[in-house]
């Protein structure tokens, strides 16, 4: 049996500045129906910055969880915006660091009802760039070292997504 879902009909029920929900009728695999709610993203990219053994994190409130946590730099892409484009712009507002930026990994951070991606990226020849970050955005950011900030995730004080991935496919790679 093949596992695939065709969509019926499709209603849009809001479109806002970040996403879009969207509320649509499929047919499933074995001939019933279903509905499916998808929220429509364009997408993020982030960062992974280790320099001398350490680190780059960013701290910033967030809203949905009404607290402060720590993450990886990251921000949305804009529309057809290209990742790697992004994740550029995204490291020099948060923190003022330039890089070059080799692809790590792509993440899916919750499949069962956004199509969201998060295109996360390894800096390479760091240098000093401009912090400035969006009107809206308070954020400050840190080096940590490694080791502890693989601890912060076991301890359950790092539990961002990408932040985790990221750091368990570096600590992974040898290649890095």
């Amino acid at each position: 049996m093949k596992f695939f879902e065709k969509k019926i009909k499709s209603q849009t029920v809001y479109s806002g500045k970040v996403v879009t929900l969207e509320v649509d009728d499929v047919l499933l695999p074995n001939g019933k129906c279903s509905v499916r709610e998808c929220v429509r993203h364009s997408g993020g990219a982030a960062v992974l910055l280790v320099k001398d053994g350490k680190v780059l994190l960013v701290k910033q409130f967030r809203y949905p969880y009404d607290k402060e946590i720590y993450e990886i730099p990251a921000g949305k892409l804009n529309r057809g915006e290209d990742p790697l484009n992004a994740a550029e712009r995204e490291l020099e507002e948060e923190t003022g660091f330039r890089a070059k930026l080799v692809h790590l990994l792509d993440v899916y951070p919750s499949p069962g009802y956004t199509d969201e991606i998060i295109h996360i990226y390894f800096a390479n020849d760091i240098c000093n760039g401009t912090q400035h970050p969006d009107e809206d955005e308070f954020i400050s950011h840190e080096f940590v070292d490694f080791a502890e900030v693989v601890k912060m995730i076991e301890r359950g004080e790092i539990c961002d997504s990408k932040t985790v991935a990221a750091v368990y496919k570096y600590k992974s790679d040898k290649n890095l």
